[in-house]
């Protein structure tokens, strides 16, 4: 059985008048907190570094902040990550106007996040959520579709995998992703935030970005934004940095170096996440590496035949699946 954590009940976003926990994975060399009632989202995840002590990898979360997925450590995007410019999607001629969730007028970061998921398999050191939407009012989407979520820790590895299906009667264009907010500076967990910012070693062997307009592409990839440039390994500095990146080198790991802790982190991708949004907001103490399969405002891109866009197409039945890796290493 899994331990739970003893935190606050979080009542269920989906109005089923149930409540999850905080549902703590183990093992040796990692801890994961999943709240599967807030949008399959993630509140922390620590490492033991070769000091012996738990640090906070992820951004942890508040416990105040425990129902709202993006103030958690990490969540899913499903069946889309990122924005939709005036929640207009369009696909096969037909347009849906989807609820405009996001402070800029688009519709953000998919569909699930505000939705409770169900515990399908648990075990000490895995968790497999699924969310089913064929009876569920309100999800901010025209299909039907079935999404499962697994996480599972080996050691010093933390795998996150994702899986779509359409459960409608047509097809439709989607894609996902994940959202993990890293911490600058490797704290002991419950410390205080540092008043110097930490500064990693940041490298991603990708070769192309995008110019993005509000923060979503409004053509094909490019060259890379040079405040996004990391390809030969550079610290992350103070910089804003929000953008789309694309052009994996195969096999090549994302790599952070957190030199005063003695920790890398490698972070792998299956293929189909054939994007990365690099997020490092000014003056904060994280920032974000997205693996995410579309780029932002994907659909309308995919809608005009822009082609590389990760958007992909579900026939009735269909289903993709990938996964992504956080390795620790010492």
């Amino acid at each position: 059985m899994t331990a739970l954590q003893d935190v606050e009940a979080l009542p269920s976003l989906a109005a089923r008048g149930t409540t999850e926990r905080v549902v703590t994975l183990r093992s040796s060399s990692w801890e994961l907190d999943v709240v599967p009632g807030t949008g399959a989202a993630l509140a922390a995840g620590r490492i033991r570094t070769p000091d012996g002590v738990w640090r906070d990898l992820l951004r942890p979360t508040r416990r105040t902040s425990l129902g709202e997925a993006e103030k958690c450590s990490s969540f899913p995007m499903v069946p889309w990550s990122n924005r939709i410019r005036d929640g207009l999607l369009a696909f096969a001629g037909r347009t849906w106007q989807l609820q405009r969730n996001g402070a800029d007028g688009t519709a953000i970061h998919g569909a699930s996040r505000n939705h409770a998921w169900d515990v399908v398999e648990r075990l000490d050191d895995r968790l497999v959520l699924e969310l089913d939407t064929a009876e569920l009012v309100g999800i901010n989407f025209p299909w039907k579709f079935r999404a499962r979520i697994t996480y599972a820790l080996t050691g010093n590895r933390l795998t996150v995998g994702t899986s779509l299906r359409n459960i409608d009667c047509e097809p439709f264009p989607a894609g996902f992703g994940h959202h993990p907010y890293l911490q600058r500076s490797l704290t002991p967990v419950g410390s205080p935030t540092p008043s110097t910012l930490g500064n990693p070693l940041l490298e991603v062997p990708l070769r192309q970005g995008y110019t993005l307009v509000d923060a979503m592409a409004h053509g094909p990839a490019g060259d890379i934004p040079a405040r996004a440039d990391f390809r030969d390994g550079r610290p992350l500095g103070a910089r804003f940095v929000d953008d789309v990146l694309t052009g994996w080198d195969p096999g090549a790991p994302i790599r952070v170096a957190y030199e005063d802790a003695g920790v890398d982190v490698d972070v792998h991708a299956d293929p189909i996440y054939s994007h990365l949004v690099v997020y490092a907001p000014r003056r904060r103490s994280y920032f974000a590496l997205e693996p995410v399969t579309n780029v932002n405002g994907g659909f309308a891109l995919h809608a005009r035949g822009v082609p590389g866009t990760g958007v992909f197409v579900l026939e009735p039945g269909e289903e993709r699946s990938g996964a992504f890796t956080m390795t620790a290493r010492t």
